[in-house]
């Protein structure tokens, strides 16, 4: 395997990584307007996240930064194409952190809920506009000989597309809803355990809906079994909830993001962005890479980089494992 075809997997595992975590981080967000009944119980799924959040977007910068540097033509026109969607992507991760941040630090409940509303709205939009990044980058966009994005913002919006930020919007918040039920007690987890029961199904048929889609298109016989693999996940996750066991759900729901990434970044490769006007302008994994002395330097530096990183994040998710709950929030800072 050349190395181009390593970095090619590690940036699948990136972004699988940064879906899995940065998921039911988004499912949160939009679930502080669909579970939570009043201030007191979207301060208690806000906390359920607020060690983790900032440290799961790291994925997004991992993923970013190593497509810059092991495919720069890959990341030049896919950030040229779809430079619209992808700013108001950027823009909503800043305006959430500073949301997280600052909803606190005034009484006053219009500065409150302006936030809130912030938080619901910036977790909903990234949910629903990756999904249909990742549709255009496998069915194929306009690239022409030069490497050069030539269509239009509204080229992005097909019916494909579209399906694939619905799909990861509900499996999204599925996997925010098992999260909250695993991370929390009393009566909001159990309203998140109905939550997901009633989620669960719809994000089955989105899913299988795109997912079978994607096969008939550009499928073969490794997408397939992470076809059959994302599948059965999400109905153990769906099985796993109904019984009350929200760790496994959790698990399993996490399997079923990780098998449908697998999936579209099998039916890519040898592919980075195919190109919808002539099959020999796609990016491939050859023509859109960095030179192999500089693929050597970068596989040493994540070598080293990389335990370190999931040492860290992995200690500091066991440090707060806890469950939390409203009876956990003082009256005094239920506002705050």
């Amino acid at each position: 395997m050349e190395l181009h075809d390593v970095w090619f997997v590690l940036i699948a595992v990136l972004w699988t990584g940064y879906f899995f975590l940065e998921g039911f981080d988004f499912g949160i967000g939009v679930l502080t307007k669909l579970l939570a009944r009043d201030r007191k119980e979207r301060r208690v799924l806000i906390n359920t996240i607020g060690p983790v959040w900032d440290g799961n977007e790291v994925w997004l910068l991992s993923a970013g930064g190593a497509t810059f540097a092991a495919f720069p033509e890959w990341y030049a026109t896919l950030f040229s194409g779809f430079y619209l969607p992808l700013l108001l992507i950027l823009l909503c991760l800043i305006v959430r952190g500073v949301a997280f941040e600052y909803r606190a630090k005034r009484p006053e409940e219009r500065w409150q809920t302006n936030w809130e509303h912030a938080i619901f709205w910036t977790s909903l939009l990234p949910a629903v506009l990756w999904g249909v990044a990742f549709g255009n980058i496998v069915r194929g966009v306009k690239i022409d000989a030069g490497m050069e994005y030539v269509g239009t913002v509204g080229d992005l919006l097909n019916p494909y597309a579209l399906l694939g930020g619905l799909v990861t919007l509900s499996l999204f918040t599925f996997h925010g809803a098992v999260f909250a039920a695993l991370k929390t007690v009393g009566d909001i987890r159990r309203r998140a355990r109905g939550l997901a029961l009633r989620l669960g199904p719809v994000a089955a048929v989105l899913a299988l809906g795109f997912l079978l889609w994607t096969q008939a298109e550009r499928g073969d016989g490794g997408s397939l079994v992470a076809l059959v693999v994302a599948a059965v996940s999400l109905v153990a996750a769906v099985v796993a909830i109904a019984v009350g066991r929200e760790g496994w759900s959790f698990a399993w729901s996490g399997l079923t993001i990780a098998a449908a990434v697998a999936m579209l970044f099998l039916t890519l490769f040898p592919n980075v962005m195919p190109s919808s006007l002539n099959d020999a302008w796609n990016l491939t994994v050859t023509n859109a890479s960095s030179s192999p002395y500089t693929l050597r330097i970068m596989t040493w530096c994540a070598g080293v980089a990389t335990p370190v990183v999931l040492l860290y994040q992995g200690w500091t998710y066991w440090v707060f494992r806890k469950r939390i709950g409203t009876q956990h929030i003082a009256d005094a800072h239920a506002t705050h």
